[in-house]
């Protein structure tokens, strides 16, 4: 059985492991990692430097937000499809009473059978006013996120067992019972539920497969026709981005919801298309990068951990065409993970590192943080106040948090604790 369920769980393994012979280049010795350059959030592209929150605002952000559009994640269509909310189901008595549990399909189309995402929607069944809502994208399917039984198991993207091939063929099929509840540690439902917030969650491979070829199967295709434009001026990362937006869009109807404090919270690839969705729409009133790593918060021009090689061969598809240029010269990129922190500026933002996650480079992501507090400021914000890595388990939290944690690429119920108790001093200082 043990063999059964791994063979289950495998697309997200398999999807997420790297390359052998590619992490054995990978640098893990800080002491080759060399001089770099990174690019500056508060110089314009004339050369002229940003002094005053009206030129961040008016002219470099929407600089930044193009060079990541049209080198990384690929400009999003303007055009959104015929969105409808179906499908609803709610159960008040959820969780043994403690809880509100409502299931909703949203529809990318006028068509049942065309694009869609569910979405699974807990609310503490006490609360005495609006609720603020953690939401993320997840990786195995919602039925994944909590043991309850009540949770609808949509069908997920599997490998097929029987596939010889490289890449191998992905098979879109019900999930197993046995995966129910098995990723519930990165979610920690009752926790959040207890400190009197909501949690937000719809399966990532609903929007778009995570798969090379994937991409006639999601969103992109019906977005990007009535364009004109190749769906690789796109990526996968931008389709979860914008997903995650119409999500927002959802929980804006919800009258129970407090849709001035929505949190997004994403993981590894989800921690990176977070971010993008993010720096595009600013209904996120707070945003969390879990190991986001290269391509995300962390530095590339910092020559340690994971490389634009092997993002550009085992992912091809997150991110747009013109990011392949950049394979084996990151030195070249125009931007890096300090400026898409950056353009989260000012709402509050908390990066969070694993020590044992070295290919994320946890250094990395820190001082991506720490260089971003310099737009923080520009605004009226407190940035982080070391350039110094805070010891292992130790936070650090003003409008920028920041952890590195003992252990591996993970959500933590440690992480959790700390985003909560961030969530609660941001809302402190804006109620």
């Amino acid at each position: 059985m043990a063999r059964a369920l791994a063979a289950l769980l495998l697309p997200v393994a398999l999807i997420a492991q790297t390359n052998s012979a590619q992490t054995n280049r990978y640098n893990f010795d800080e002491s080759k990692v060399g001089p770099y350059t990174l690019p500056d959030p508060l110089t314009l592209a004339n050369g002229q430097p940003v002094k005053d929150a009206k030129t961040w605002t008016d002219v470099r952000r929407p600089e930044l937000i193009k060079i990541f559009e049209d080198q990384v994640y690929g400009k999003t269509p303007a055009t959104d499809p015929e969105i409808r909310y179906s499908d609803v189901v709610t159960d008040s008595g959820a969780l043994k009473g403690k809880a509100i549990r409502k299931q909703v399909t949203v529809y990318f189309s006028p068509r049942n059978d065309g694009p869609q995402m569910h979405l699974l929607l807990y609310l503490p069944k006490d609360a005495k006013g609006l609720v603020p809502v953690f939401l993320g994208l997840n990786f195995n399917g919602n039925h994944t996120v909590h043991a309850d039984p009540g949770i609808i198991a949509h069908e997920v993207w599997v490998r097929d067992p029987a596939s010889t091939t490289k890449p191998a063929k992905m098979l879109h099929l019900p999930p197993d019972e046995r995966t129910r509840g098995s990723d519930a540690n990165a979610w920690q439902v009752e926790k959040i539920l207890a400190k009197g917030y909501g949690i937000a969650t719809i399966y990532y491979g609903d929007i778009e497969p995570d798969f090379v070829g994937g991409v006639g199967l999601g969103v992109r295709p019906g977005l990007l026709e009535p364009t004109g434009r190749p769906v690789e001026d796109w990526s996968a990362l931008g389709a979860w981005a914008w997903g995650l937006s119409r999500a927002v869009d959802y929980l804006k109807t919800e009258k129970a919801v407090d849709s001035r404090h929505i949190a997004l919270i994403g993981h590894s690839r989800l921690g990176k298309a977070a971010l993008w969705a993010a720096a595009q729409d600013t209904r996120f009133a707070l945003v969390i990068s879990n190991e986001s790593g290269k391509g995300g918060a962390s530095l590339l021009k910092r020559a340690y951990g994971e490389t634009t090689d092997h993002l550009n061969d085992a992912f091809p598809h997150w991110f747009n065409a013109h990011y392949k240029q950049y394979t084996g010269h990151p030195e070249k990129l125009p931007i890096d993970g300090n400026e898409l922190l950056a353009l989260i500026a000012p709402r509050p933002l908390y990066v969070a590192s694993a020590e044992e996650d070295r290919g994320s480079d946890p250094k990395g992501e820190f001082l991506a943080a720490f260089d971003a507090g310099r737009v923080y400021k520009l605004l009226g914000k407190k940035g982080l106040p070391s350039k110094t890595m805070p010891a292992v388990d130790q936070p650090v939290m003003t409008d920028i948090g920041y952890h590195v944690r003992t252990g591996k690429h993970d959500v933590t119920a440690f992480d959790w604790d700390q985003y909560l108790a961030f969530a609660d001093a941001q809302r402190g200082k804006r109620n």
